[in-house]
């Protein structure tokens, strides 16, 4: 990822087609290591090609990708099942854990304010 974001910052710069040298002096500049063959794997994937199409069909690709947050409830529903707690037990802990995270937001104010 560092070297694509080299990469990119290079293009940003102005630099329609940076070298594996000018890469290196980016990554070096932050102090991040260089893996010559890493870049130069990036520069034989990209020659010739507009960076735009590129990350047009990057986008298409991650689009296909399900995201989401329902993802953890489903999982701990099965282990809680599993531990003999059902899924009962689960939705309870959750709200638990809900009214905690509450109570903690909130810290009261403690008779004064930042803004008096």
């Amino acid at each position: 990822m560092k070297i694509l974001a080299a990469y990119l910052l290079a293009l940003l710069g102005g630099n329609a087609n940076p070298s594996a040298k000018d890469l290196k002096k980016i990554l070096n500049s932050v102090g991040a290591e260089c893996d010559d063959d890493r870049i130069n794997l990036l520069l034989s994937e990209v020659e010739g090609k507009d960076i735009t199409e590129l990350i047009a069909a990057g986008r298409e690709k991650l689009s296909s990708v399900p995201a989401g947050g329902g993802g953890s409830v489903a999982v701990a529903a099965p282990a809680a099942a599993a531990a003999g707690g059902g899924a009962p037990a689960a939705a309870a802990e959750t709200k638990k854990e809900e009214k905690v995270e509450e109570k903690e937001e909130s810290d009261d104010d403690m008779g004064f304010s930042l803004f008096d």
